[in-house]
């Protein structure tokens, strides 16, 4: 398994970042959470230092008040240093929080497991309601639980919607940080069914995350970019400094302006490169509702940050959900949004 990944389970076909090992489908919670070899344990346990540089006869011990060691109990791995208010969260509370889901058909859990030694576990449940843009383009939501093990990084739930075509693992981005898909809770109070009923709350339920999720990505669909905004619009997310440089001034000719556009394609480093070639290229490009379309344009940002942008599989799939192209793909979304509005 690759050095980021310490164990994966996945149910149905096979996941888009082709890792981990196949287990039946329609496993509870539970089941899948052993399936991942999930069913351990975390505890705070007392720090330790000592006198000197090296522990020998005349070492003396000191006992470490102000903080704790996080380890994995079933097999003592530690996991990192932990302040005193620092409160554990285990697997199976957080898995938790898919029963309500999962037992009345609302919900199927697809894939779980752990990266960097079990410091980051996730759970992945295939929501039942999904939606089909106009050619075919269908996309599935999903609903992630991530649990960290790391002090200063929190639990999260966040709706997570993926297009199948290309398996680009979308963002939900909305101006209404309220509503945004995404549920954190800091180490500072267990993961028990007080937080999942906040959870629930703040995410609404799972079948309004998607309507919502619909309606923006219908209206992207439903905006045409020009080759100036998008060629700007990639190099915004990619290397602004391209667009500093190349500013529009208000008077400039159309022919000016094409030979700017032009110029700052030609100056793309490798990444935004791609980008601009897999508006054309790739998956699902030619579908209806993505070729020409601010839709199509966010999805060329996606495919590349999650298929090929990076060397290992592993890291994409870091990247995808928890690291800062995460991050990156939600900006994505917010800017085509606004490009799309003044369409």
């Amino acid at each position: 398994m690759a050095h980021m990944i310490e164990t994966i389970a996945y149910a149905g076909e096979t996941p888009w970042h082709g890792l981990g090992i196949q287990v039946e489908d329609n496993l509870t919670p539970d089941q899948i959470l052993v399936a991942a070899d999930l069913d351990w344990t975390v505890s705070c346990r007392r720090m330790f230092t000592h006198t000197g540089t090296e522990i020998d006869e005349g070492t003396e011990i000191i006992p470490v008040v102000s903080h704790s060691v996080l380890v994995r109990d079933s097999d003592d791995q530690p996991l990192g240093p932990v302040g005193p208010k620092f409160v554990p969260t285990q697997n199976r509370d957080a898995f938790e929080f898919f029963e309500k889901f999962t037992s009345v058909g609302d919900m199927s859990m697809e894939t779980a497991g752990s990266l960097k030694n079990g410091r980051q576990v996730w759970g992945l449940a295939k929501i039942k309601d999904g939606f089909t843009l106009a050619g075919g383009d269908e996309i599935k939501g999903y609903m992630l639980v991530a649990v960290s093990h790391e002090w200063g990084k929190a639990n999260e739930i966040r709706f997570t919607p993926i297009r199948v075509v290309c398996n680009n693992t979308l963002t939900m981005a909305l101006r209404d940080r309220r509503s945004n898909g995404i549920f954190k809770m800091p180490h500072v109070k267990a993961f028990d069914q007080e937080v999942i009923i906040e959870a629930e709350i703040a995410l609404g339920l799972a079948s309004e995350k998607m309507s919502e999720y619909k309606e923006n990505a219908k209206f992207l669909a439903s905006k045409s970019y020009t080759k100036d905004d998008v060629v700007t619009y990639i190099a915004d997310l990619f290397q602004p400094e391209l667009v500093k440089q190349q500013e529009v001034i208000e008077n400039e000719s159309d022919v000016r302006k094409i030979a700017r556009r032009q110029t700052m394609v030609e100056d793309f480093k490798r990444v935004p490169t791609s980008v601009y070639q897999a508006l054309e290229e790739g998956p699902g490009a030619t579908l209806k509702s993505s070729k020409g379309t601010w839709w199509g344009a966010y999805n060329a940002v996606t495919f590349i940050v999650d298929h090929k942008w990076g060397y290992n599989r592993d890291a994409a799939l870091t990247n995808a959900w928890f690291g800062s192209r995460a991050k990156l793909k939600e900006r994505a979304l917010i800017r085509a949004t606004d490009y799309a509005k003044v369409a």
